[in-house]
């Protein structure tokens, strides 16, 4: 086993599961953190030590750093899709005892790099009220008006790990993560988001011939998505940077609901009706302006959303059918 040298919070969920396989690939010494139970991580790698464990208790966040790390990942809140954040903005808020803990408990063991994951939740309302919205600017933040409760909880967190660089020393990174998506995620059950949630329905219509799908709003709410590989190789260059501010990591194509629906319809190969129901929406238009990770890292995030949609679907689908099937699933 290599040493210990990256640690990563919410390594059970989405992104911490294929953040966690990318830094095993380099060779690196992780210890993996979750509060889920084992048997519900969506990734579990044999080759990290796994820990069960709760980050937003101060003891949990001193333990885990417990010898130091090299680069720590923050990843772990209590988050989903619009239909959860916009339904459980206190539980959402409370992700600040973790994101405070584990600022905390790496400045006392002397952490090499820290990156915390934010959002573009964090921008301001205002900013983001007609579909055909401007991409949103990392200067768009303030003044202030964020998402409510998740947003909140996000730019303030943020804010506090800049200040941490400031009076501390402790080298922090973040980066506003903008809509990610792609296997080995939530699929169903309330926290799924709009690519999951689309991949779904698209999947059990196609199992069961019911010819329709069921769409929050009018569909022409637009966001752009950003495939999970694309944000792993952000994140991972991001940390090692030595730029401090928050970053875009997004995709800045912007589509709509409805352009989404009609994109996985493709990949199954059928065409469906669309049923528009009242459900929360969030804000009217989001996209990512991508001009300042393309001078400060050199890079931005490639991925085409049919091409990232097509392994999203076919491994949604899946999932599905096991479901219907009786067999189990993951999710």
């Amino acid at each position: 086993m290599a040493e210990i040298n990256a640690v990563v919070t919410g390594a059970g969920g989405f992104i911490g599961g294929h953040l966690t396989r990318a830094l095993l690939a380099e060779g690196c010494g992780v210890r993996a953190i979750d509060r889920k139970p084992l048997d519900e991580w969506y990734q579990v790698h044999e080759d990290a030590v796994n820990v069960v464990g709760d980050v937003s208790l101060r003891e949990t966040c001193t333990e885990i750093l417990d010898g130091g790390a090299d680069e720590v990942y923050h990843l772990a809140a209590d988050m989903g899709g619009m239909g959860f954040i916009e339904n459980n903005k206190a539980a959402c808020m409370l992700s600040v005892l973790s994101s405070t803990h584990m600022l905390l408990a790496a400045k006392e063991a002397g952490v090499g790099r820290y990156f915390y994951s934010s959002s573009a939740c964090v921008y301001a309302a205002h900013k983001q009220v007609d579909a055909d919205v401007l991409p949103l600017r990392e200067e768009d933040a303030y003044p202030a008006m964020p998402e409510d409760g998740y947003g909140w909880e996000k730019l303030f967190s943020e804010r506090m790990a800049r200040h941490f660089r400031e009076d501390y020393g402790l080298a922090t990174r973040a980066a506003r993560y903008h809509n990610i998506y792609g296997p080995y995620g939530t699929w169903a059950g309330g926290r799924e988001k709009a690519p999951a949630a689309a991949c779904r329905k698209v999947a059990l219509a196609v199992l069961t011939g019911t010819g329709e799908v069921e769409v929050w709003g009018d569909g022409e709410q637009t966001r752009s998505f950003t495939y999970i590989d694309d944000c792993v190789e952000g994140t991972l260059r991001l940390t090692r940077s030595e730029y401090t501010d928050p970053l875009n990591i997004g995709s800045d194509r912007l589509v709509s609901v409805n352009q989404l629906y009609a994109i996985v319809e493709r990949i199954a190969g059928v065409q469906l009706r669309h049923r528009h129901v009242p459900g929360p929406l969030g804000v009217r238009g989001r996209n990512s302006d991508n001009t300042l990770i393309r001078k400060e890292l050199g890079w931005a995030p490639e991925t085409s959303l049919v091409q990232g949609l097509e392994v999203t679907y076919r491994w949604v689908y899946d999932q599905v059918k096991a479901q219907l099937d009786g067999r189990p699933v993951t999710c």
